[in-house]
């Protein structure tokens, strides 16, 4: 190539950058919820939810395919449940975020020493379970083939997993060389069923209970036992803005030196809560919606910079404590309905501030 191509060619790179709109709107489905009790609702109550999310901005929901409700016994799928609730998001316009977790006994490796969600004994199990939710609602699934009456709004992104840097959900202990194996063999499962599929990591809290890693030497680790991804996928719950960009610019440097600057990043779990137990995250009324006001626009503001594919607030509506213990934390607190279903201070700037990114 001369001289003269070269600085033409690079002149013409730098026209196309010039020109692409710095500040062009996110897609809708960059702004998203956890919301379970959509899932758990009714038909009725599902309508009516889906219709208040996306008449706000809400263009995802991320939510965990249980895959203990769905193979009801080896290789046999119940997709029942999940086919009406396909159908209520796909109508309302709400896309999927599947988490893929919580296997079934037969498929599981536990203990009766430790309790948690144990990983599945042989890591290629669940992408046997990907690849078969990829079929059933997937761009070429079978699912959109059988109900033509419904809008086609296929997954194209699979969660793997759940925080496996903590120990609830590894319970053998937290180790990112074994997670990058499970994830890599999900992830060719999945794709057998669609090439074009994009695989996001499981979330990974910044957490005093990521041990021993704490969760950004886990990414590295994980990088470095070659897990293959297209997406990594962070819970990084701050007590402001500006804390939260802050883990972001710090993931964006650890894969950017572990050779994954075309790796995007998706903020799977953000929020705080109004009341509940002690809590950094426990800000108030008040507080809750300042933050949520703030700091949306401030990661938007970043999405080209940073790679971000999307933002999950956490979450919807408020949680009632677990089954056995029954216990209380911050995290149940974070919703933007409260449990009989009105509207925090929260909602309204939440509602707000994606309306602005848009």
């Amino acid at each position: 190539m001369t001289v003269r191509k070269l600085i033409i060619g690079l002149a013409l790179c730098a026209s196309l950058v010039m020109a692409a709109p710095a500040g062009a709107r996110p897609p809708k489905d960059f702004f998203g919820v956890v919301s379970e009790d959509v899932l758990a609702g009714d038909a009725a109550y599902r309508d009516a939810t889906l219709a208040q999310q996306s008449s706000i901005g809400v263009g995802l929901i991320r939510q965990t395919f249980h895959w203990n409700q769905i193979e009801t016994s080896r290789g046999h799928y119940d997709w029942s449940a999940y086919d009406a609730y396909m159908a209520a998001t796909a109508s309302h316009g709400i896309r999927v975020l599947p988490i893929l977790f919580d296997p079934p006994p037969f498929r599981a490796k536990t203990s009766k020493k430790t309790s948690g969600t144990y990983p599945p004994r042989h890591y290629r199990d669940l992408g046997t379970f990907g690849g078969a939710v990829a079929g059933r609602y997937g761009p070429h699934g079978s699912f959109w083939t059988q109900n033509p009456a419904v809008p086609k709004l296929p997954i194209t992104a699979y969660q793997v997993w759940n925080e496996p840097n903590l120990k609830a959900y590894w319970p053998t202990g937290p180790n990112p060389k074994q997670y990058a194996k499970l994830l890599n063999a999900a992830g060719k499962g999945i794709r057998r069923a669609d090439p074009h599929a994009q695989i996001v990591t499981a979330g990974m809290p910044d957490s005093r209970l990521s041990r021993p890693h704490n969760v950004f030497s886990y990414v590295a680790a994980m990088l470095h036992a070659h897990a293959k991804f297209n997406t990594l996928a962070v819970n990084p719950y701050g007590t402001s803005s500006g804390q939260i960009l802050s883990k972001l610019r710090r993931f964006r440097s650890i894969l950017n030196r572990g050779h994954q600057r075309r790796a995007g990043m998706w903020v799977t779990e953000f929020g705080w809560s109004d009341k509940g137990p002690r809590s950094p995250f426990r800000l108030g009324a008040k507080g809750q919606a300042k933050q949520i006001a703030r700091t949306i626009p401030a990661l938007a503001k970043q999405r080209r910079h940073l790679r971000l594919r999307g933002l999950v607030y956490y979450s919807w509506h408020d949680g009632a404590p677990y089954a056995p213990t029954f216990k209380d934390f911050w995290g149940l607190h974070t919703g933007l309905l409260r449990l009989n279903g009105t509207a925090k201070p929260a909602f309204a700037a939440f509602k707000r501030a994606i309306q602005k990114a848009h």
